[in-house]
């Protein structure tokens, strides 16, 4: 049976670091309030002048495809999950593949808000699984700063810029991606979104004066999805395939908010040690979280671990994926 296997995986971060103490000489918050309500210490921003979410994207690419030994020329397909693309048109993924001297292979980007990584990587699963595609690269780029409002202390303490990658290649090995259970619900929409930019209110005076090109969330709202969705859609992956609490290595969720990793993990009646945490280095970077997650973990991964990614975002859309990790985690260098 083939299955579409993690073989490699890299990331990028901006070397800026926004801490908690610089926010509050920014707006009115402070290390304690952000620390107790939603657990980030910093995040990294992206400051470079004319560069985009394609600029950390192909970093995270280029290094992938150096520490795999991949010639790029040998990729046949890369999705970029983003919410922050480079431009309207094109795809930032053309960028990206461009940028990364990837050449032969076809590109789009993918938005499922937070969840977009997830989305992308269950995508890219079927084009290995049926033998379209040999070598698929998922990447999820965001430079979240250029969307906060950072007089915003709803929000501006959440968000950081970051790119991670992953090789998607056929295995006969019993690893790879077993399943997955994707959802959304539109309901979510007012909840969660940016007002201006798109077709229905495309970018004006008005709506750059009215500060309608930012992230707007209603925190409250959000968190109670967040919640229930990610801790019921993790154990109906889990009772589907007879997995145990036991049997699981790793719960790899979508850093959002401490509070909410906290209460998955309790629903789910999992150990703390066996959830991947690291929203308070580096913040929420939407469809980056996921990557980056594996990436910081990966030396401590060995070949057929049990692990579930699970995530929440925009749309609403959240999901949970099991897969068996394809390697031991022997390197990380990048």
């Amino acid at each position: 049976m083939i299955r579409a296997t993690i073989t490699g995986i890299a990331a990028e971060l901006p070397d800026d670091i926004l801490t908690n103490d610089e926010l509050s000489n920014m707006v009115d918050t402070s290390d304690e309030w952000i620390m107790t309500r939603i657990g980030i210490k910093e995040r990294r921003i992206l400051k470079e002048s004319g560069k985009g979410s394609s600029h950390l994207g192909a970093k995270a690419v280029k290094k992938l495809l150096e520490k795999t030994a991949t010639d790029p020329a040998e990729i046949d397909l890369l999705i970029c999950a983003t919410v922050t693309p480079d431009h309207q048109f094109p795809a930032t993924a053309n960028i990206i593949c461009h940028k990364a001297g990837i050449n032969n292979a076809f590109s789009y980007d993918l938005n499922a808000g937070c969840s977009g990584f997830l989305y992308a990587l269950a995508t890219a699963q079927q084009f290995v699984e049926n033998g379209k595609s040999k070598k698929v690269v998922v990447v999820g780029a965001e430079k979240m700063s250029s969307i906060v409002d950072y007089q915003d202390r709803a929000t501006c303490p959440i968000f950081g810029d970051a790119a991670g990658a992953v090789l998607l290649e056929p295995s006969e090995a019993d690893t790879g991606i077993i399943d997955s259970i994707l959802q959304s619900d539109g309901a979510g929409q007012p909840h969660l979104h940016q007002k201006a930019g798109g077709s229905v209110s495309p970018a004006s005076h008005r709506t750059v004066d009215a500060g309608e090109h930012f992230i707007y969330q209603e925190g409250q709202c959000v968190f109670k999805w967040a919640v229930s969705k990610m801790a019921d859609v993790s154990g109906k992956i889990m009772k589907r395939n007879t997995l145990a609490h036991e049997d699981i290595a790793w719960l790899v969720p979508h850093q959002a908010n401490l509070r909410i990793i906290e209460a998955v993990a309790r629903r789910m009646n999992l150990d703390k040690n066996k959830v991947m945490i690291n929203i308070h280095k580096y913040g929420n970077t939407t469809a980056a979280t996921l990557p980056l997650c594996l990436w910081e973990w990966e030396n401590r991964l060995m070949k057929g671990d049990n692990i579930i990614l699970t995530t929440f975002g925009a749309g609403f859309t959240w999901g949970a994926m099991y897969l068996k990790w394809g390697y031991d985690g022997n390197y990380r260098d990048y």
